[in-house]
């Protein structure tokens, strides 16, 4: 029958292998700023992409894509319910693996940029706040 998509439903196999080939030149990783995540509200399935500049990263950095589509994080908001911050802190243990790795995974992406509230260091809080301020 096709690919599952969540948020489109079932689709033939070959019309989604055509969109992920159509999109994915859209997005010119020579032109992204390194470790500045950009909102795709076209991508089917993912919610940012950012490229990735780390030591040992593929030369031009690595293209990773984070966040489902459509799902909102939970940073800590002050009043918020226990049910926000026990879903915060379910994604956190289900992925704490993955966030370890570093900005070479997905996780650590979606991490700092939809959970915000959990970076230690105050200076990229803001930055990360600044920019998500300046994507929208």
């Amino acid at each position: 029958m096709g690919e599952y998509c969540a948020n489109w439903g079932h689709f033939p196999k070959e019309l989604l292998e055509g969109f992920y080939a159509d999109y994915s030149e859209r997005v010119d990783k020579s032109k992204m700023k390194c470790n500045d995540p950009k909102t795709t509200p076209d991508h089917p399935t993912k919610s940012h992409v950012v490229k990735a500049c780390y030591p040992g990263a593929p030369k031009g950095g690595k293209l990773l894509r984070f966040g489902q589509q459509g799902v909102k994080g939970s940073p800590h908001k002050e009043g918020e319910s226990e049910e926000y911050r026990k879903r915060r802190e379910r994604f956190k243990a289900r992925h704490a693996k993955n966030i370890a790795k570093g900005k070479s995974s997905p996780a650590y992406w979606a991490n700092l940029w939809k959970w915000a509230e959990s970076i230690g260091d105050p200076e990229l809080l803001q930055y990360v706040l600044e920019s998500k301020r300046n994507n929208q």
